[in-house]
Order: structure tokens, then C-alpha cells, then sequence
């Protein structure tokens, strides 16, 4: 039994399946976004609080993506079309931007399933949509983070300009509902429970987000994953097999080959994967 193509061949497997797992994601959140902003512009209730759709046109798609539910799926969105495309992608913004669609994906599962269910009567499309922004979104993409990585990819820095973006929205929400009076959640509602209240609801959140990202860095470093990158000895062969390529007229038999053998063993002496910084 041949067994020099196996690795690539499995690693390969797993690559496809993990993108086709986030491309499913992909067409989840899509489909979800579209009946959303279909019974938006139709006058219908809304995926995130019950309300039908009323006012102008232009103040419900800024309520709308005012949403902390949207806007964490959002980045599921375009993290997972992403990791699609290219299941290896890294880049330091980009880990930033992958720490927040796993972190406020689960906080937004997480705070639907315990607060606002309970709260929320939806029925039809609504229901629908809801179906795919508060519940198959989160746990689906926390599942395919824990199963396909790829990792190490967060570092602690990393985790720390992940919460730009949930301060920013937290300072949006009550700056916006101060000029007009309408806040995403009852739990952030000045109007009706106080300021004090809604900072105090607005830090508990905070802290869990804290605690769940700081459980996740340390799964990020230690956790093993279907999908890692590639080590850097397969790239150096890749190349040097591309580049000492000749043709027959020109080179004796198995002088390309040999030299790019030769090259190889000389990088797997020095090349290493790339582990966490820091």
C-alpha cells in the first residue's frame, strides 16, 4: 500500500469539508438577512424583537442594523464566505475580525436563548429568520471553530481589539437612543429601567463576553483542529520543484528532481510551522 499521498489526501478531505461547513453557514445567515429585510420593506414583524416593521423606510434599516444580532451575523457572513474561499486565510485584522464573529455570535445566541425568548412571539417568516440568526448561526459556527480551527490563530492582543467593536456598539446604542429614544433591547431601555440599570445590564454582558473570550484564547492555544496550516516544508518543496523544473532537451535525467529533493531536506532543516505569538 502506497501510503506517501495519504497525509495530503486526508488534509485535503478535511479542507473541503470545513469549507463547505462554512459556506452552509454562509447560506444560513444569507437566507435569514433576505426574509429579514423582505419583511422589513413589506411592514412585517421583525426576526429580533417581534415589532412589525412601522415609520420610514430609512429609520427601520438603521434600527435594524443598530441590531447587535445583525451585526454579529454579519461577520459570520463574511468571515465564513471568507473561510470558503481560502479555509488557511490569516492576516493579523483578520483574526481580529474572526475573534469577533465567534465572540458576538455566541453572545448573541447566548443572551436570546436566556433573555429575550421569552420575550419575543414570532410566527411564520419571522420565525424563520429568527431560527437562523439566533440559533443555527451561533452554535454552528462555534461548532465548526471547535472542530476545523484553523489553529493557533489568537493571540492576547487579538482578544483585546476584539472588544472595540462591542464598546463601540455598546456607546452607539445609548448615544443613539438618547437623540431618539429607541434602544435594540429592553435591557439597555433608559427610558423604562434607568441609565444606571442599563450600564449595570450592559456590564454583566460585558464581563461574560470577557470570560467567554479569555476561555476561548486559551482553547485557541491548546485545542487541536482538523485544519491547520500547512507546514512550511511543503511550500519550500512546492517551490523549488516549480522553479528547477527543465525540460528533457536541455538537462539530464532527474537533475530537476533530484536538486529539488536536495532543497527540501535542506529547508526541513530549518523550516518550521508557525506556532502562537505571544
Amino acid at each position: 500500500m502506497d501510503t506517501t499521498d495519504t497525509a495530503p489526501r486526508a488534509l485535503g478531505a478535511r479542507e473541503r469539508i470545513a469549507r463547505y461547513w462554512f459556506g452552509g453557514i454562509a447560506v444560513v445567515v444569507a437566507i435569514a438577512l433576505i426574509i429579514q429585510l423582505v419583511l422589513l420593506f413589506t411592514g412585517g414583524q421583525d426576526a429580533n424583537s417581534g415589532a412589525n416593521a412601522t415609520g420610514p423606510l430609512g429609520t427601520r434599516l438603521i434600527r435594524l442594523f443598530s441590531f447587535f444580532t445583525i451585526q454579529s451575523n454579519l461577520f459570520v457572513l463574511f468571515t465564513s464566505i471568507a473561510l470558503f474561499r481560502n479555509i488557511h486565510r490569516d492576516g493579523r485584522l483578520w483574526r481580529v475580525l474572526r475573534f469577533d464573529a465567534l465572540l458576538g455570535i455566541i453572545i448573541t445566541g447566548l443572551v436570546f436563548e436566556t433573555i429575550l425568548a421569552p420575550l419575543v412571539h414570532l410566527e411564520g417568516w419571522a420565525l424563520v429568520a429568527t431560527i437562523g440568526f439566533h440559533y443555527l448561526s451561533p452554535w454552528a459556527t462555534l461548532i465548526g471553530w471547535l472542530i476545523f480551527g484553523p489553529r493557533p490563530r489568537t493571540t492576547w492582543a487579538t482578544t483585546a481589539w476584539a472588544f472595540v467593536w462591542p464598546l463601540a456598539w455598546l456607546v452607539y446604542t445609548f448615544v443613539h437612543g438618547a437623540i431618539t429614544g429607541w434602544y435594540p433591547y429592553p435591557f439597555l431601555d433608559v427610558d423604562t429601567i434607568g441609565f444606571a440599570d442599563s450600564v449595570r445590564n450592559s456590564a454583566v454582558v460585558l464581563a461574560v463576553g470577557v470570560v467567554i473570550a479569555v476561555v476561548l484564547t486559551l482553547l485557541d492555544h491548546h485545542l487541536p483542529s482538523l485544519v491547520r496550516d500547512r507546514p512550511a516544508i511543503t511550500t519550500a518543496a512546492a517551490r523549488t520543484a516549480t522553479a528547477g523544473t527543465v525540460t528533457p532537451s536541455t538537462a539530464a535525467p532527474g537533475t530537476a528532481a533530484t536538486a529539488a529533493a536536495a532543497t527540501a531536506a535542506d529547508a526541513g532543516e530549518t523550516d518550521r510551522p508557525t506556532g502562537v505569538d505571544g
